[in-house]
Order: C-alpha cells, then structure tokens, then sequence
C-alpha cells in the first residue's frame, strides 16, 4: 500500500521552568544548573515501540495515536521517521494541529520517508526526499563541522535502528520548503591578473659608417 495512504499525526507541548530570586544575601543560592540534553534514544523494537519507550516524544506519539500512526510504525517495514522531541512542540502550534486532524495528517507525513535513509546516505549530500506527504525533505549534510540538517532542523540524533527502520531525532518542527532544494551557484572565480607587457626598449639609432 501506498506510504501516503498509510501515514498520519504530530504535535508537542513545551515546558516552562521559573527559578526563585533569593532576597536575602545569606546564603548565596547556587547558579542555576544548565538545561540537561535531551537523553540518547535506545532501540527497543520497532518505530512505534522505540519512541513509545522514550520520555522525550510523548507528544509525538500522542499524535501518532490520534490518527492510527502508531499501528503503521509498528508494521510497516522500510520506514525513516525524522521525530521532533516535546520540545520542539509549541503548546499553540500542538492546538491548532490537534483541533485540524486532516490538516495534522499532512503535517506528519512530512516526517517520514517510505525508505530507509541513514546518515551515510545524508553527510556530504545536498537534496530532496520523497516524503510520505508526497513533498520533499531537503537533506543537507554539507555544512564544514558535519552537522545534519533536515529542512530547518538539526539532526541531534541519527542512526536510531528500529527493527522495521531507522529514526532520527530531530531539535525543531520541520517546514516543508524552507530549505531549496538545491546549493546556490558558487561566484565565478575572477581571473587572476596578468601583468601588462613590458614596453621593449627602444633602439638606439645605428651609426653611419664613415
């Protein structure tokens, strides 16, 4: 069957922290500790089962559920699904999805490809792939300190290998044709300049013979 007649959901919601001032000088309150990175995502089983099992992707499954994607992931074979975790979910972004369901079935195809797509196949590479959603997601694997891009997100996690096919983890909500397809023409290289002839040196006048 078809990849788009199968494929459906996603949404997130994002979570806000508040820190009490002391207004007391004694004791000196610690420095806030920095925000801990998102835990790494362990295969356990197939797509549906791998992010089930992880806390980073509630909201994602949660959509996944809400439009029969779960039972997909779990059976269909040769899938890459590029997951947002919760936090790259805003709560208005989460309502408007869930409150449109076609609209949130479109969304999501975006984020799956009816192929198995490793970051090998990603890292040097600049291009479109055939989304579920029947658009493209432009890759981008060109960038000098080897980070991955898929459209306007970041790759933070590549190569999780589920049982029926691989899922990377991505840092933002992707936007379907943010990114163009291709790499902007280089500048043509200026010619290098050639310095002018020299002038020859004029002769000087033959003597007449006597």
């Amino acid at each position: 069957m078809p990849i788009h007649r199968l494929l459906t959901a996603a949404a997130a919601v994002t979570l806000l922290a508040g820190a009490a001032m002391a207004q007391t000088p004694a004791p000196a309150a610690p420095p806030a500790a920095p925000s801990a990175a998102v835990a790494k995502l362990i295969p356990t089983g197939d797509l549906s089962t791998t992010l089930r099992a992880s806390p980073n992707f509630t909201v994602f499954v949660k959509a996944l559920d809400a439009t029969n994607l779960s039972s997909l992931l779990k059976s269909s074979p040769g899938l890459t699904v590029f997951a947002p975790t919760d936090a790259a979910f805003p709560q208005s972004k989460l309502d408007s999805l869930m409150a449109d369901k076609p609209g949130l079935q479109k969304f999501l195809l975006h984020y799956i490809i009816n192929a198995k797509i490793d970051s090998s196949k990603i890292k040097g590479a600049h291009g479109g792939l055939p989304s579920g959603a029947g658009d493209k997601i432009v890759v981008d694997g060109t960038a000098a300190d080897g980070t991955l891009k898929a459209d306007n997100a970041t790759i933070i996690q590549a190569d999780v290998m589920a049982s029926n096919g691989i899922i990377h983890v991505i840092d933002a909500l992707m936007v379907a044709g943010s990114v163009p397809e291709t790499l902007p023409e280089p500048p043509p290289e200026a010619a290098p300049a050639t310095a002018p002839e020299p002038t020859p040196a004029a002769k000087p006048p033959a003597k007449k013979k006597k």
